[in-house]
């Protein structure tokens, strides 16, 4: 059965429709030329963000104000997977960001791992945040591989707005940890794990081989970070701010 001409020309206009939706979807899933050779990173980035303004949206169920108020530094490690079967552990890759004169510094890329051992079966994930109180915790990621609960004391952070500072011996720890699942934060033990700067991760996000933390957090060598660091660090100071 053939087709007339009305017909071939519907079916012609279907394809080129069709292809070109095509070629529309192939450009949007494409990394842009800000994004190539760094598209983990953004993405992380980008988590990171996401996982922060998760505490505007349940304000009762979420980290403190006050706590975020004082915060020397704040690392966001979204998409922690826990695995268990007899040896448990964890791992995960995030960012850190630390308090300056001038303001929440560029991020440095850190990873989180860690082991424990029990009877335990199965797996979750679940994204990290930790609180600073001080700049001890800090200057020990930035010196090497750092534990938490043995190189500096980290405890479950309180919870809620209404969370008062009488917590835990009037928040005496210096790390605070929180575990957010399913919308959720709670405070979280990850005592064991060990933090790590993400070198390699820092020099694909900035394109600058050899690049330090320090430099980073000092705001040298961040010419060429990805606008996503921008809105991350915009979106830390909101909610940081006293």
């Amino acid at each position: 059965m053939g087709y007339n001409q009305p017909m071939r020309k519907g079916l012609f206009l279907v394809v080129l429709l069709a292809l070109a939706l095509a070629g529309c979807q192939r450009q949007a899933l494409a990394p842009t030329a800000l994004e190539k050779g760094r598209e983990k990173e953004v993405l992380k980035v980008q988590d990171a963000v996401e996982v922060l303004d998760a505490m505007e949206r349940i304000p009762e169920k979420s980290i403190p104000p006050a706590l975020l108020g004082n915060a020397r530094g704040v690392a966001v490690i979204p998409g922690v997977i826990k695995l268990g079967y007899v040896l448990g552990g964890r791992h995960g890759t995030g960012v850190l960001l630390v308090r300056t004169a001038k303001g929440w510094s560029y991020p440095v890329f850190i990873s989180l791992s860690g082991g424990s051992v029990g009877l335990q079966v199965g797996a979750q994930s679940a994204d990290i945040v930790l609180v600073f109180k001080s700049t001890k915790g800090i200057d020990g990621i930035l010196s090497g591989k750092f534990t938490l609960g043995a190189d500096a004391s980290v405890a479950a952070g309180p919870v809620g707005r209404q969370a008062e500072a009488s917590t835990d011996a009037q928040l005496k720890a210096e790390i605070y940890s929180y575990a957010r699942s399913r919308g959720l934060f709670a405070g979280v033990s990850v005592e064991g794990s060990v933090l790590s700067v993400d070198g390699g991760a820092d020099a694909d996000f900035y394109r600058a081989p050899g690049v330090g933390a320090r430099d980073i957090f000092s705001g040298r060598d961040v010419g060429r970070a990805h606008p996503v660091a921008e809105k991350l660090r915009a979106t830390l100071k909101k909610y940081t701010t006293e």
